[in-house]
């Protein structure tokens, strides 16, 4: 499956720069630009390199919550939470 479509990069070539040491976005992308143009596919980087234990990734339960993560992962993370709901901000009033 193609991870980022920008640069035809499949998930098993991220997998691969993980397992040759990668452990963050930013050298995965040195190995293959993913991540370097539209950067869409970052988040689920981000949920590789959580699920394979590169790195713990800040957005590992972001990923998770989005069905990006492994789906064992997830189990032994908890239950997710839902966010709350989102407030529209306030209009701007001219002076």
């Amino acid at each position: 499956m193609y991870v980022c479509m920008c640069h035809a990069v499949t998930e098993d070539q991220v997998k691969r720069a993980i397992d040759g040491g990668a452990n963050t976005p930013r050298q995965i992308a040195k190995g293959c630009k993913a991540g370097t143009d539209c950067g869409s596919c970052v988040r689920r980087i981000q949920a590789l390199l959580g699920e394979h234990g590169a790195r713990p990734c800040p957005t590992a339960r972001l990923a998770a919550r989005l069905g990006l993560a492994d789906p064992t992962a997830e189990e032994a993370a908890g239950p997710a939470v839902a966010p709350g709901p989102v407030s529209a901000p306030a209009p701007l009033r001219a002076a």
